[in-house]
């Protein structure tokens, strides 16, 4: 049993992905392990507080579980997961009547360029590397949350998605240059934001 965990613990997405259309709920439930971090981190950057945090991330994380089967290539799996993703959060903002703007959502699946990454801290780093860290990504966090949703959704798939301006102009429905042009007002007021920290 613990050799079976390790053998799906080293699949990569894609073969998981392939098992978990063929009702391997073994494979299913290490592939949703290994994508929960992302889709919560995606989505505290998205919403303003934590508060429904951890149910849009369960709701998220269901939703591929419940419609897996309807991926058509596994290579399109990070498009499709960002739909969810953005659509999650979209519903939820209607629910709540908090207004988002009217961005339409639309299906992306070609290989993304890989866009500038933010690295996470590593966890062996010393105590006080890491309350140090920790605070600065929670300045960051609040940085981006405060940002007009325009700003905060291109940045968001730029920065931690890792989204070309192609597809992020596909998923927001914008052309290239509103795309840049947001990326490019979303950096200079963080780099307001945060000019007294970094």
């Amino acid at each position: 049993m613990p050799e079976n965990k390790l053998l799906y613990k080293n699949m990569t997405i894609e073969e998981l992905i392939v098992l978990s259309q063929n009702e391997d709920y073994k494979a299913l439930e290490s592939l949703i392990r290994k994508i929960q971090s992302e889709v919560y981190a995606t989505l505290s950057y998205l919403l303003k507080t934590n508060e429904n945090l951890s149910d849009l991330t369960q709701e998220v994380l269901l939703k591929v579980a419940k419609n897996i089967t309807s991926l058509k290539s596994p290579n399109c799996f990070k498009g499709w997961l960002n739909h969810i993703i953005t659509n999650t959060y979209y519903d939820f903002m209607r629910k709540t009547k908090r207004k988002p703007e009217t961005i339409s959502i639309e299906y992306v699946c070609e290989p993304s360029n890989q866009g500038t990454k933010i690295d996470i801290p590593d966890k062996k780093i010393k105590p006080f590397e890491k309350c140090i860290t920790s605070e600065c990504e929670n300045m960051i966090k609040n940085a981006i949350r405060e940002l007009p949703e325009a700003f905060r959704i291109v940045i968001i798939l730029r920065e931690f998605q890792g989204l070309s301006y192609e597809e992020i102009a596909q998923t927001t429905n914008a052309s290239i240059g509103t795309v840049k042009s947001r990326i490019s007002r979303a950096r200079i007021k963080l780099q307001e934001s945060l000019k007294n920290y970094i």
